[in-house]
């Protein structure tokens, strides 16, 4: 790995900002082929990237995840001080910035000024909408933001929050090249606050939070709730397909029993959001249409299997020691 200035080759991802997500970033891309750029202002910053860069790759490689060497593949991750330099011929940049709107601005106004004409220009922010940084720009058409989870090389769901003034064809394309890195895309329509993952996110922290504070559970019982309990099936399925498969009938007869029930849960924090009628008939719809009744039996058999493989491949201590968290 090195650093250099000539451009990147068709095919190549530049990463603006080489923190610990650039540098995450770089691994996604670098392990699925591509020439990537990562390009930091920092000279202290960039001479930190080839060690960890390299010191990741050995990671994956002790559990078996990489099919290649990693020297093959940190040779594909060079570095550069010079933004022009970095986003020259590539086909995805990928900004990595800190969370300062006017840095944001000022980057996005630089990369559109250099950037190939038909390159996808994301954005990993995990709360600024592209429409504050990157509006009026020539090229505002090819700008999103792709919240990636972090770390991104670990976990794949990455989300794309298109601004309304980007074009749709930008939003193929990125789901495309996201999904063939190894990614998980998934499509934000608008730009709310929070985007997917951290509004779901958050409401957990909400009442995990609110449950301390009103002495029903400390911390760490609700982080055992979660880890010994939501998260052992949440690892492997979504919150939908969960109680699809908890109650027989359904999405829809679970909502007929567990709706009231909710609905007052939630107006005990002056939430009102009640499941109604045509709200259940669209998630029942969209979930049938993934999984029909027929199949019920056969996808709960398939969830008892992963949980008992689970058990019999634990990845934590069911009962975490003050030892286990040093």
């Amino acid at each position: 790995m090195s650093e250099q200035s000539p451009s990147i080759t068709r095919g190549g991802i530049a990463v603006i900002g080489g923190g610990s997500i650039g540098v995450a970033f770089a691994l996604v891309f670098a392990r699925a082929g591509h020439p990537v750029r990562v390009s930091d202002p920092s000279a202290e910053r960039r001479a930190l990237i080839p060690g960890e860069v390299a010191t990741r790759l050995e990671a994956l490689a002790g559990h078996g995840l990489l099919t290649e060497t990693t020297d093959r593949i940190a040779a594909r991750v060079t570095t550069t001080s010079s933004v022009a330099g970095a986003v020259n011929g590539a086909v995805l940049i990928q900004e990595c910035a800190p969370e300062q709107l006017e840095l944001k601005r000022a980057l996005f106004a630089e990369i559109d000024q250099h950037a190939p004409a038909d390159c996808v220009i994301a954005s990993s922010s995990s709360a600024m909408p592209a429409s504050s940084f990157a509006a009026g720009l020539p090229g505002a058409h090819r700008t999103l933001v792709a919240h990636p989870g972090n770390p991104p090389h670990l976990i794949p769901v990455i989300e794309l929050v298109p601004a309304p003034f980007t074009s749709p064809e930008t939003v193929d394309r990125a789901e495309a090249l996201y999904t063939a890195a190894g990614l998980c895309p998934i499509r934000v329509h608008g730009e709310p606050e929070g985007f997917v993952f951290n509004r779901l996110q958050g409401a957990l922290l909400r009442e995990a939070y609110a449950l301390v504070r009103d002495g029903v559970a400390t911390v760490e019982d609700v982080d055992t709730a979660v880890r010994a309990g939501l998260g052992r099936r949440w690892s492997f399925m979504g919150p939908f397909e969960t109680v699809d498969l908890n109650t027989r009938g359904g999405i829809e007869s679970h909502a007929a029993k567990m709706g009231p029930a909710y609905q007052r849960m939630g107006a005990e924090r002056g939430q009102h959001d009640p499941w109604t009628e045509d709200l259940v008939a669209t998630v029942t719809a969209q979930r049938r249409a993934v999984l029909p009744l027929t199949d019920w039996e056969d996808r709960v058999a398939w969830r008892d299997e992963q949980l008992m493989n689970h058990l019999t491949h634990p990845t934590h201590s069911p009962h975490p020691t003050t030892e286990d968290h040093s």
